[in-house]
C-alpha cells in the first residue's frame, strides 16, 4: 500500500478507457461512457477511449502502447472478463502486469455478491501494475462498472483517500 504525496489539492490523473467487445459501438458502449464520465467528474482527464474486439492480441497491443506512454497513468478496461464466447481479457492483460492487485478482484466479487448473488463467481475481474500504470479490468455491464468505480476504483485513484491509494506509485504525468 502506498501513501500519496502530501498536497492540498487532489492530483488529477490521465486515464485511458478500453471497452473489450465484439458488438459494442461508440453509441452503444454505455459502460465505457459511464467510466469516462465518472473519471472526468472525479477531476481526472480521459487520455483516450477505445473499443477493441475480444481478441487477446488486439487487447494486448493497445494496452502495451498505453503502458509505454508516459502520459497514461491508469487504464480502465471493461468487458471480456466472463466465461462465455471469446471472453479473453484476463488472458490478454495478466501477462503484462509487473505486480498483480489480488485484492481488486476479491473486493469486486464481495461487493458484487450483494448485487447479483452467486453469479459473481463468474467474474474474472482483475487489476495490476505495469510500468507504474495501474490497470483495472471489470465486467462489461454498466452496473458492474458502477460497482467497481464507486466501491473501489474512485477511492484508489484519489490522492486524498486515506489510509492509502495508488496515486503515489504511479509515474508522474508527462508535460502535455
Amino acid at each position: 500500500m502506498s501513501e500519496s504525496p502530501a498536497s492540498n489539492a487532489p492530483v488529477p490523473l490521465s486515464i485511458a478507457v478500453l471497452t473489450v467487445s465484439d458488438s459494442r459501438t461508440p453509441e452503444t458502449d454505455t459502460s465505457g461512457q459511464y467510466l469516462r464520465q465518472s473519471l472526468e467528474t472525479a477531476g481526472h482527464s480521459c487520455f483516450d477511449h477505445r473499443i477493441v474486439p475480444d481478441d487477446i492480441y488486439q487487447i494486448r497491443a493497445l494496452l502495451s502502447i498505453w503502458i509505454a506512454d508516459p502520459a497514461v497513468q491508469a487504464v480502465l478496461v471493461t468487458g471480456g472478463t466472463g466465461f462465455s464466447g471469446r471472453d479473453s481479457t484476463p488472458e490478454a492483460v495478466a501477462p503484462l502486469f509487473d505486480k498483480s492487485i489480488e485484492g481488486f478482484g476479491e473486493v469486486f466479487r464481495a461487493l458484487s455478491l450483494v448485487e447479483i448473488g452467486s453469479s459473481t463467481v463468474q467474474s474474472r475481474a482483475l487489476a495490476g501494475l505495469a510500468n507504474n500504470t495501474v490497470i483495472f479490468c471489470m465486467p462489461g455491464s454498466t452496473g458492474a462498472c458502477r460497482t467497481a468505480w464507486t466501491g473501489i476504483i474512485r477511492d484508489q485513484l484519489d490522492s486524498e483517500h486515506r489510509p492509502c491509494n495508488f496515486v503515489g506509485v504511479l509515474r508522474a504525468r508527462s508535460p502535455s
